[in-house]
């Protein structure tokens, strides 16, 4: 049973990167990054965050420490994955999660599975730089299958959803190519329905920057019943990684989660 138990949580520290533990953490953030990401960017959040939170953020399988991994065949997939790494780690505190780009929409299936099965729900959901997935504005990203090298770098160019320097640097990007595909395959695969009525009830926080390809952000709201605020920061789709925009996201998000606990006591 030990053994098991052991293999299951090193699976789980596959999925799920926290590279600042935080014992004494009042709230437990999960973050999904954007497609073709990793979770570096996003766990090193956790060493210059507020005090109560601990960082945790997804690490996709064909990607770091998970690089000899077969890619998920679809988002759902992910979905049952990040599900079963993330259960341990918000059982006994609250949590909220952040998504950007590809990682709002896993975030998304995520809690709604949570909620379906386990009847838990994160306290805030913020969604950063993602046209929600219901929406008519959303950029059709078409089937991999049969494209090029150079129809796949025109698509990422235009689609915009992937870092300028990682499709600028030739070199690079022929590295990424598989990881790009698997994640396209992965977007381009998924529908959603426009929600009849609320899916959610906690509190929604939308980002997007001033030169995004993102649109259509307040529709998101379709999806909670809770309060929604939209935040439109200076930046193309990467505005986050503009060093104070990166700082406003972190107080942001503790002050809403230190808010939701007061509000909760």
């Amino acid at each position: 049973m030990e053994g098991r138990d052991q293999a299951g949580r090193t699976r789980n520290e596959k999925v799920l990167n926290c590279l600042y533990e935080n014992p004494d953490a009042i709230f437990k953030l999960i973050c999904f990054p954007w497609a073709g990401g990793g979770s570096m960017y996003f766990a090193k959040w956790g060493q210059q965050i507020h005090e109560s939170l601990e960082v945790h953020s997804v690490r996709l399988a064909g990607r770091e420490s998970r690089l000899e991994e077969p890619f998920a065949k679809d988002i759902y997939q992910i979905v049952d994955e990040v599900l079963c790494a993330v259960l341990p780690v918000i059982h006994d505190k609250p949590f909220a999660f952040f998504g950007h780009s590809m990682g709002c929409y896993i975030a998304l299936l995520t809690a709604l599975k949570l909620k379906e099965k386990y009847k838990l729900e994160p306290v805030h959901f913020f969604v950063s730089s993602a046209t929600p997935p219901y929406s008519k504005a959303r950029v059709y990203i078409p089937e991999d299958k049969g494209l090029s090298e150079e129809q796949l770098y025109h698509v990422l160019n235009d689609f915009g959803g992937t870092p300028q320097h990682l499709v600028e640097d030739k070199e690079l990007f022929q590295q990424y190519i598989p990881i790009l595909m698997s994640d396209m395959h992965v977007m381009s695969t998924y529908t959603c329905d426009t929600p009849s009525k609320a899916v959610l009830s906690c509190d929604l926080t939308c980002f997007v920057g001033t030169k995004d390809i993102a649109k259509d952000m307040e529709a998101w709201k379709g999806i909670t019943n809770g309060s929604t605020n939209l935040h439109v920061l200076p930046g193309d789709h990467f505005y986050l990684k503009e060093p104070g925009n990166e700082k406003f996201l972190k107080d942001y998000i503790a002050k809403c989660l230190e808010i939701s606990s007061l509000a909760n006591f």
